[in-house]
């Protein structure tokens, strides 16, 4: 009698991972990260279900004599233009096409200093809607709905303060507040005023490391009867100086809450007003107000960019002294980009899902600014104004994305694993151009894969012929086995895509594998 036949041991198994919603981290150890992160996740928007190739532009405006640096939104009751500044010039942008991009007309101002302007908009009481801007090197440029003027044109001139020399504006409790290039000086003009006489207001005494004002911002916080707004400013030392009340003429009406030292700002707009907070780029990485004066530079967790933090230090670092660092606020998708001027010709995005507060990097959108009218983001190019999120190209070129989930030691960290399988899942309304595979052993080397992508362009309702446009499908899955080569104790997926008129949503991916020994 034969004995009983042990069962084989059975030596393969099937694992699934979720996409890396979670986002890129540049934070944690590559042997200790999450599985759900990811070490790199270039345009991959990391959604709240699955991380989507990013959206792309449309040109929308065309030939101007030189980069886009400044693009302004004048909000004026029901009247709304932009304007964009280029070469020293200002040009109406309002009246562009997708479709058929128009040349930009004649500038409406001329034989500016720079380009680089702060704004805002602002109605006194006479009711006429104004918008104020300066650039720290021209006189005061406002805008009335009709026509442009200038500081001391003589209806509308601004005393007390050169204004050529402010970099900064903001509007606090229905005043004007002006900061120059130099010193620790703000003035600001009178209630519901947009010219006349302006008063210093003088912080030298109150800013203990010296420096200059770099900005100054809106905060609206809750003061504990309600929410009531704070005027913070800020020093290129790194000091935020903090003021409540309403007449700075009075010590019993403006009253100093504090000061905080928190890294030094970043560019000229390092301020964004964010619902009722404001966010501050800094050496230190992106903080919203409340978190950085509660943790005074000691709780770097506080920041919104925490999890990237080393990538934004190293940005910093590189190129902080770049014009181009701006935040912007996407409210439709749900995104908050940090814009990062690697060089002249070069910018990336450090892109924040605001419901999960998942990174990503956006590359091959190199944009000066951005600005938002009608809920539509509108960015500055080299020579042109697009419309970002506008379609799935990049103004017809393909749109390439890059992924490495985190390195994985599957349950077993001492035992060799040897991968033979990969099943990608994805939802798409095409035929994308997808490389999966790979990287063993904490190797972050881009594969040498090259996609090829055909253009899809579907057809437009109102415009297209019927049995002659294509229309757009739904999104259906898309799961195949593949093969995978590898051997070693811990593997990354890496994840290569390119799509031009398509949508894609990477949801998950299965991975077959073999357990080995330790040796």
């Amino acid at each position: 009698m034969y004995p009983a036949r042990k069962p084989a041991q059975q030596i393969e198994r099937v694992v699934s991972l979720r996409a890396p919603i979670g986002g890129w981290n540049a934070r944690d150890p590559l042997a200790a990260m999450p599985p759900g992160d990811a070490v790199i996740l270039d345009n991959f928007f990391p959604a709240t279900t699955s991380c989507n190739l990013r959206n792309g532009y449309q040109v929308w405006m065309t030939d101007f004599p030189d980069q886009v640096e400044t693009l302004m939104v004048y909000a004026g009751g029901a009247t709304t233009k932009l304007w964009a500044v280029s070469d020293g010039d200002i040009y109406d942008a309002t009246s562009g096409s997708t479709s058929s991009p128009p040349a930009v007309g004649a500038a409406v101002v001329t034989g500016l200093a720079n380009s680089r302007f702060q704004y805002i908009n602002v109605t006194p009481s006479a009711g006429t809607a104004y918008m104020l801007a300066v650039n720290g090197a021209d006189k005061l440029q406002g805008y009335d709905g009709s026509v442009w003027y200038e500081d001391g044109d003589g209806s509308h001139d601004i005393t007390g303060v050169n204004t050529a020399t402010c970099s900064q504006i903001n509007l606090f409790k229905n005043r004007v507040w002006l900061i120059p290039n130099v010193g620790l000086k703000a003035y600001y003009l009178g209630t519901n005023a947009i010219a006349g006489s302006a008063s210093a207001w003088d912080l030298s005494a109150i800013a203990n490391l010296g420096g200059n004002l770099v900005a100054m911002g809106t905060w609206t916080i809750d003061a504990g009867e309600g929410a009531d707004d704070y005027a913070a400013f800020v020093t290129d030392r790194g000091e935020v100086i903090i003021y409540l009340g309403t007449d700075p003429t009075s010590a019993s009406t403006f009253e100093l809450k504090g000061v905080w030292q928190i890294g030094a700002p970043v560019g000229t707009r390092c301020f964004l007003k964010y619902a009722g907070d404001l966010l501050l780029i800094t050496q230190d990485g992106i903080y919203p107000m409340s978190g950085a004066l509660q943790s005074s530079r000691v709780q770097p967790q506080v920041a919104l960019s925490n999890k990237i933090q080393y990538a934004v230090s190293q940005a910093v670092d590189s190129y902080g002294a770049n014009f181009g660092w701006e935040l912007f606020y996407f409210p439709g998708q749900n995104q908050l980009w940090c814009n990062v001027p690697v060089s002249s010709t070069e910018r990336n995005q450090y892109v924040m899902n605001t419901i999960s507060l998942s990174w990503c990097r956006y590359t091959g959108w190199d944009f000066n600014t951005f600005a938002l009218m009608n809920d539509i983001a509108y960015a500055g190019g080299a020579d042109y104004v697009a419309v970002a999120w506008s379609s799935n190209a990049d103004d017809g070129t393909g749109i390439n994305g890059d992924a490495l989930q985190a390195f994985n030691y599957f349950n077993t960290p001492g035992i060799q694993k040897r991968y033979t399988l990969m099943r990608p899942i994805f939802l798409s309304n095409g035929a994308p151009s997808i490389y999966a595979s790979l990287n063993i052993e904490y190797d972050i080397q881009q594969p040498t894969a090259t996609l090829a992508v055909t253009p899809v362009t579907y057809g437009t309702w109102g415009t297209s012929l019927w049995d002659a446009g294509i229309w757009g499908a739904g999104l259906t899955p898309t799961k195949y086995w593949q093969g995978v080569t590898g051997v070693g104790f811990c593997a990354g997926i890496r994840m290569m895509a390119q799509c031009a008129g398509i949508e894609l949503q990477w949801m998950s991916t299965d991975l077959v594998m073999e357990k080995g020994g330790v040796l």
